[in-house]
């Protein structure tokens, strides 16, 4: 039987450097989570770039842009706050590039994180788990005032961190659905992903797409976003952009983590399941359209947790801040 043709072109191509094959990540409908016939749902597989996360395209902007911009040199140390993802791009990339990196991260993440960043090479100080993210950008900003021959590309206030998706992720989404997009559902983390694909859809499309934003419940703890309610508004952030705000639970990203894995084979992160949670909920909102989700990562990072293998109702009631 004859396969039908390609509607996009094929992920792939040639490339000098694994640094210049990030980007260009498969978008892929998921038929078993849509509610409705004319409800077409894609997600934005960024899991398949090169160290499984989309922080490999802001990772690499940012440090382009610095070193476009003379603020770094070969051989000097870079510090940078993060969960995991963001440390792990900017670890591959100055390892490739030649610069020392030391990262402010969680001491409660999962083990998986830590062994990434240290395969790379990175240094990691930890901060306390309890503060979350919060407490790595608070250590990490007073470890930068205290020694200036630090370089810090600071993801949350670096224009770079938007404009990788404005002129990357958004383009190609735009591309692979030729323009037809309804509704975009991401995590709101830095504000990366959300503010480079809403000013591009926005500029391009109008009111014709509506920009949504997951966001967890303060207090309850979903890996890889925030509760602006936690008293941090990253500064890249202008709300103005978003159409709407819904909150999520660690409750519902789990479960829908392992969803995405039982109905559609899809192995990623937990904030993915909390994202998917809400690109569903849009979706039953709609009678027709095309309503697009970002799977900011891989599910390798979080295998320590037992999410991907324990019963569902066990999976659900699992603490977040153990493994967070």
């Amino acid at each position: 039987m004859a396969l039908p043709p390609l509607a996009n072109k094929p992920c792939g191509g040639r490339y000098g450097d694994l640094v210049q094959a990030i980007g260009n990540t498969p978008l892929v409908e998921l038929k078993r989570l849509s509610p409705k016939p004319g409800v077409r749902i894609w997600a934005k597989l960024e899991s398949q770039n090169p160290t499984g996360s989309i922080k490999d395209r802001v990772a690499r902007a940012m440090i382009e842009a610095a070193e476009e911009k003379g603020l770094i040199r070969p051989g000097q140390t870079i510090l940078e706050p993060t969960s995991g993802n963001t440390g792990i791009s900017l670890a591959m990339i100055c390892a490739r590039k030649g610069y020392r990196l030391k990262v402010v991260m969680p001491d409660n993440v999962t083990p998986e994180r830590t062994q990434l960043l240290k395969m790379y090479g990175a240094e990691i100080v930890y901060s306390p788990g309890d503060q979350g993210s919060n407490g790595a950008v608070a250590m990490a900003l007073d470890m930068a005032a205290a020694d200036a021959s630090y370089y810090m590309p600071y993801q949350y206030g670096n224009e770079a961190n938007p404009r990788a998706h404005y002129e990357g992720t958004a383009v190609e989404i735009l591309e692979e659905l030729d323009g037809n997009i309804d509704a975009f559902v991401a995590g709101l983390g830095t504000g990366g992903t959300l503010m480079g694909n809403a000013r591009r859809f926005k500029e391009q499309l109008g009111d014709q797409v509506k920009i949504v934003a997951a966001e967890p419940m303060q207090g309850d703890p979903v890996q890889g976003l925030r509760s602006l309610d936690d008293g941090f508004i990253p500064p890249i952030i202008d709300l103005s952009l978003l159409d709407r705000k819904i909150f999520v639970t660690n409750r519902d990203a789990v479960i829908w983590t392992r969803r995405l894995l039982d109905e559609e084979g899809l192995f990623a992160g937990v904030s993915s399941g909390a994202i998917a949670s809400i690109a569903v909920r849009i979706a039953g909102e709609m009678d027709e359209g095309n309503v697009v989700f970002i799977v900011c990562d891989d599910g390798w990072k979080y295998l320590s947790s037992g999410i991907y293998t324990l019963p569902v109702d066990e999976v659900a009631n699992l603490d977040s801040t153990v493994w967070w």
